[in-house]
């Protein structure tokens, strides 16, 4: 049966929504093909996850090799050459002290592992009183009922609100929303605050972790956070007794310009989970790292209660340290902040055309635009008008790939992330601005909105 056959047939998949698109037939850099020949650009790394680009020869080649020597080995069983030297390599990459590391296949499944793994510290310490996780509002760390419980994105928590023991929240530190200056240590401090009244109002005895993603993701648009608020939210972590996790599922893996978000800052994390750029796409793949006191501790009381079937599969495994090796040996880390300066410049620009354009932010190739209806009030658009979604399928009619969500909790506000992978050359960035530009216009024509 060809390809081609199988778009005019009913199909049983559903996902979630119902944009009807062509069949892929290869992909290759940042550039993938349907069925027909038609080119796209991949600007969102498909959700920032291809960050070393679609079909690198010696990842395919790591894959081949590991495939004619086994495929799965049960951790419980055996100890695999490619658990081992992966998480040898994960520690290397690491904050100092973090050096013991769990494998998952997901997102999801490490922000879980990593809560779960506080939670087991706490009971080994005798901290039993200890169990709620803060983490921000908006924030997305996962779509299983823990990791939505501690998201917050209303429209995807709310159906699940009833079966789920959500957490408490404390602002994200948005301050261009907010009308704050980024660049105060004031700002930074002003939403530290913020933790700091929450874990007492909480009481800090019931507080086992506050959970943040060091830039933001899907959920605030590539937050940077503003001075001195990584440093002040892990001084008050400290002081309470309170571990942190960072979520480096979408900012690690290199495309901010450092393998971590969080080292962009000082202020390491008790635990923190990784996954998407991690294996790149090419298989699934995550992990948790974290100090080595607290595992420690969790394996002197009987060992981590937890654990998924695919956890240090040595085909995944090997996969990532392919990957990890070809970021190291095409220098994609410092592509990715060159690139990334560049491609943010030229985004910036569009703001001058398009005055609906109201943020340009993000590190390295993490970015995002948020459109607004005023640029000096930072009103959104009408949430009816769909701006995140129409402006998505003009750039996808036009052969690029963006990522849009809802900038303001998951009903209102819209926001588009261009991220391509980190291979992407100037004239490749060049290319998305001059494609995205025309997607503007079309977009603005569409919807009644004013171009400069």
């Amino acid at each position: 049966m060809s390809p081609d056959s199988l778009l005019n047939r009913p199909s049983y998949l559903f996902y979630q929504n119902e944009h009807p698109r062509p069949m892929l037939d290869r992909a290759e850099g940042i550039y993938m093909w349907d069925t027909t020949g038609r080119r796209f650009i991949d600007g969102s790394s498909g959700a920032m996850v291809c960050n070393i680009g679609h079909s690198n020869p010696a990842v395919l080649a790591a894959m081949r090799a590991q495939m004619e020597k086994s495929t799965f080995g049960y951790r419980l069983h055996f100890v695999t050459e490619p658990a081992e030297l992966l998480a040898e390599r994960t520690v290397e990459l690491m904050w100092p002290g973090m050096n013991r590391v769990f494998f998952v296949s997901g997102g999801s499944e490490a922000v879980e592992s990593a809560m779960k793994l506080a939670r087991s510290h706490a009971v080994a310490t005798g901290q039993d009183s200890r169990w709620k996780v803060i983490s921000r509002w908006p924030s997305y760390h996962g779509c299983t009922l823990g990791a939505l419980a501690v998201t917050g994105y209303d429209s995807l928590t709310e159906p699940f609100a009833p079966m789920m023991q959500a957490m408490p929240k404390v602002p994200a530190p948005r301050a261009w929303l907010d009308g704050l200056d980024p660049t105060d240590p004031a700002t930074g401090a002003h939403y530290a605050a913020m933790l700091e009244a929450a874990i007492l109002a909480e009481g800090p005895e019931t507080v086992l972790a506050f959970l943040v993603e060091p830039i933001g993701g899907a959920s605030t648009g590539a937050l940077v956070p503003p001075e001195g608020y990584m440093e002040a939210v892990r001084e008050i972590c400290t002081r309470h007794g309170v571990l942190l996790i960072h979520d480096e599922v979408m900012s690690g893996g290199g495309r901010t310009g450092r393998f971590l978000g969080g080292q962009h800052w000082n202020g390491a994390p008790d635990i923190l989970a990784l996954s998407k750029g991690f294996g790149a796409g090419y298989i699934p793949l995550g992990a948790i790292v974290a100090r080595g006191e607290i595992v420690e501790a969790v394996m002197a009381r009987g060992g981590f209660a937890h654990g998924f079937t695919y956890a240090g599969n040595p085909l995944a495994c090997a996969t990532g340290l392919a990957v990890l090796d070809e970021i190291a040996r095409l220098g994609m880390i410092d592509n990715a902040r060159v690139v990334g300066d560049h491609l943010k410049a030229g985004l910036t620009g569009l703001m001058d055309r398009f005055p609906f354009i109201g943020d340009v932010r993000g590190k390295g190739l993490l970015l995002a635009l948020e459109l607004v209806a005023d640029r000096a009030s930072r009103e959104p658009l009408p949430a009816g008008l769909k701006a995140f979604d129409r402006l998505t399928e003009a750039a996808y009619a036009r052969g690029l790939i963006v990522y849009p969500r809802r900038s303001r909790g998951g009903y209102s506000g819209d926001h588009i992330l261009v991220a391509p992978p980190m291979i992407t050359t100037r004239e490749q960035a060049d290319e998305i601005v001059a494609i995205l530009t025309e997607a503007l216009a079309a977009f603005a024509t569409d919807c009644g909105l004013p171009v400069t």
